[in-house]
């Protein structure tokens, strides 16, 4: 198992849109995320810069780098776009982030 962290930025005034969303997550994008072998996938936000912080475990084997082909991710990130910073394929602009520490 792998631990996956990233940031990605919200536009201004789109958090609280941002997390209505994600309460309301679609079951079937939930679906997919697990197929790809993602569990344990967190999103926090820096209320003061807009930053979102991801982190997720991700399973060996995983298909994850596999979902921009996905019909179901790619209308996620549609619905998202106008919520946060994006590519010009809607898909959220990244920024991996290298693991320094773990604690167990």
């Amino acid at each position: 198992m792998k631990r996956n962290a990233f940031k990605m930025k919200l536009k201004p005034g789109a958090a609280a849109e941002y997390q209505r969303r994600h309460d309301q997550i679609w079951p079937e994008l939930v679906r997919e995320l697990h197929s790809a072998g993602i569990s344990d996938y967190s999103i926090f936000l820096d209320e003061a810069t807009l930053t979102l912080f991801a982190v997720q475990k991700l399973a060996d084997g995983n298909t994850a780098a596999n979902l921009p082909q996905s019909p179901t991710v790619r209308k996620w990130w549609d619905a998202m776009a106008p919520l946060m910073e994006v590519e010009p394929d809607n898909a959220p602009v990244c920024f991996p982030l290298r693991e320094v520490f773990h604690l167990d």
